[in-house]
């Protein structure tokens, strides 16, 4: 067991190297092991190329043939952009298969697995399983629930101030959590801010890494379309915007901003604000698979009460600003009691520079 464990773990740490570039794909790695020694290694790199399986093969030649197969999730088992990894697996000589999780999508879902057992190799399922599941929850959840994983991400001072009462925010957390803003921006299909934000701090909305060139889909949410045509994210020559607006909202503008590249969608009003829900199922028919939100108070409070919430990071900075009228993180309709607050399950806190970092999920998911 600890010698699969330790195995699957370099698989998995494989994997991980190709975060943020297989959408809608799952991230996967594999390893081939004969007599104690790797003798292949492999990872998807990114949607429409080989899968892990492949790659370790390649690289393993004959010496594939009698070893263990070490792959994060299951072999996929039908035609997709490539052929079914489960036939090659079949077919390559491995005597064992570990696999970390079973594939949550419908049209494999077990059957990769039956067919290596069909084959008459021996299959091991679950080392690690917690591991791969939180590595993959992306697709796990795109599988599950059919839209976006949606991220809240929040940067607020040790007493849970987002910006001073004149919307001043920059910069409440250090450097090293900015950067690692920026390494998970350029890991997510969008990312969306409300127009408030983008009128107060004209922000790029990019991922500025070193030697980056994957950038988010920039979503703004501007009902009455006030964006200026002179908004840093109204130029889209590094990455893509799409404008969210109220049905019927000013035709002339969106003209206007359709001729700068800047998309638009229309979506109808809940409650009297725009229909999150709607949204939600607009942007995964797009092809958005995860979703970082980024906005202010106001929208931030709108996903938490839409329950659209599926994990929030929450840096809190070494500061403590104060004040009556400070902003907080979550804003819009207040609750009566404390037991209509949402409770959260802590995943993770750990250091960021000066700063913490705090992983949390919905209790009940």
């Amino acid at each position: 067991m600890k010698m699969d464990e330790h195995f699957m773990k370099i698989a998995l740490d494989l994997a991980a190297t190709c975060r943020g570039k297989t959408s809608p794909n799952p991230v996967v790695g594999a390893v081939l092991v004969k007599e104690g020694q790797i003798v292949g290694t492999g990872a998807h790199l990114k949607a429409g190329d080989p899968h892990a399986e492949v790659h370790a093969f390649r690289m393993a030649g004959e010496h594939g043939k009698g070893a263990t197969l070490y792959v994060t999730l299951e072999p996929c088992s039908h035609f997709g952009k490539t052929p079914p990894c489960a036939k090659l697996v079949c077919n390559s000589g491995v005597s064992r298969v570990v696999v970390a999780m079973e594939d949550p999508n419908p049209l494999v879902a077990g059957r990769g697995l039956q067919m290596l057992r069909r084959h008459g190799i021996e299959v091991e399922v679950g080392i690690l399983k917690e591991e791969a599941e939180l590595l993959n929850e992306r697709f796990v959840h795109n599988m599950t629930k059919r839209r976006p994983f949606i991220i809240s991400k929040v940067a607020m001072t040790l007493d849970g101030k987002l910006a001073a009462h004149t919307g001043h925010s920059q910069w409440i957390t250090g450097e090293r959590a900015r950067s690692e803003v920026h390494q998970l921006r350029s890991e997510v299909d969008a990312i969306l801010v409300g127009i408030g934000t983008v009128l107060l701090d004209n922000p790029q909305l990019t991922a500025r890494l070193p030697g980056n060139r994957k950038h988010p889909i920039r979503v703004i949410l501007d009902s009455q379309l006030r964006l200026p045509p002179t908004a840093h994210v109204a130029d889209c020559s590094e990455a893509k915007t799409w404008v969210v607006a109220k049905e019927g909202a000013n035709p002339d503008k969106a003209r206007e901003l359709r001729e700068q590249g800047v998309d638009i969608l229309f979506v109808p009003t809940v409650g009297g604000g725009l229909d999150l829900h709607t949204l939600a199922d607009i942007l995964y028919k797009r092809g958005i698979t995860d979703l970082l939100v980024e906005g202010g108070s106001e929208v931030n409070g709108s996903f938490l009460r839409a329950g659209l919430i599926d994990k929030w990071i929450i840096y809190i900075a070494s500061k403590i600003l104060g004040g009556r009228n400070s902003l907080t993180p979550y804003s819009g309709v207040d609750v009566e009691m404390m037991h209509d607050a949402l409770d959260v399950h802590i995943h993770s806190i750990r250091q960021a520079g000066d700063d913490l970092c705090i992983t949390a999920y919905p209790a009940n998911r």
